[in-house]
């Protein structure tokens, strides 16, 4: 059965994303493990991932019933709910991009995107980024988010996919990349 792109529709949805996302927590697994695969950082609550998918769809890809990947949508306003993301959003408005500041483009921050490590190489980390495309592009500019430096893993798939780093910070977790997607 081919992979399904779609959006998060019930609360298992969102409770697949959450048991995925502490599958690859950089707490959960070991550094040899993250240098391979990649990790994610942040770990969303399930109100938090409500209410973000109240406001924008979740994209997420199915295996038949199983949820094999998500990438997470973060609007704008939620860049004081998620502790770890706040440096984050502080910065992005204030970063210039194409001779003017990012917050004066119509943009949303990328808010997580982990795949299972069964479906990787699959290609469908390009496949969420390409339904977050199809879905989105219509409403916003560009798509921003960061990586952090020490997932190359990462970092080599958000290029393949077409974004750009613009900049480089650290803060009290780790040392970031912001990067654009600029879909037009």
């Amino acid at each position: 059965m081919p992979i399904q792109y779609t959006t998060a529709a019930s609360d298992e949805d969102l409770r697949q994303i959450m048991a995925l996302q502490r599958r690859n927590l950089y707490k959960n697994t070991p550094v040899e493990y993250q240098k391979d695969q990649g990790f994610t950082t942040v770990e969303h609550s399930f109100a938090v991932l409500k209410e973000m998918n109240e406001v924008l769809p979740q994209i997420i890809a199915k295996d038949g019933e199983a949820l094999v990947g998500y990438a997470l949508v973060m609007p704008r306003t939620f860049g004081q709910m998620v502790p770890e993301l706040v440096p984050m959003f502080d910065i992005v408005a204030e970063l210039n991009w194409q001779g003017k500041t990012i917050g004066e483009h119509r943009f949303y921050v990328m808010g997580q995107i982990c795949v299972a490590e069964s479906h990787r190489g699959q290609g469908i980390f390009d496949g969420l980024y390409a339904a977050h495309k199809k879905q989105f592009s219509t409403d916003f500019d560009i798509c921003v988010t960061e990586v952090a430096v020490r997932n190359t893993r990462s970092q080599r798939a958000h290029e393949r996919v077409g974004f750009r780093t613009i900049y480089t910070y650290e803060d009290y977790t780790d040392v970031w990349n912001v990067v654009v997607w600029d879909w037009h």
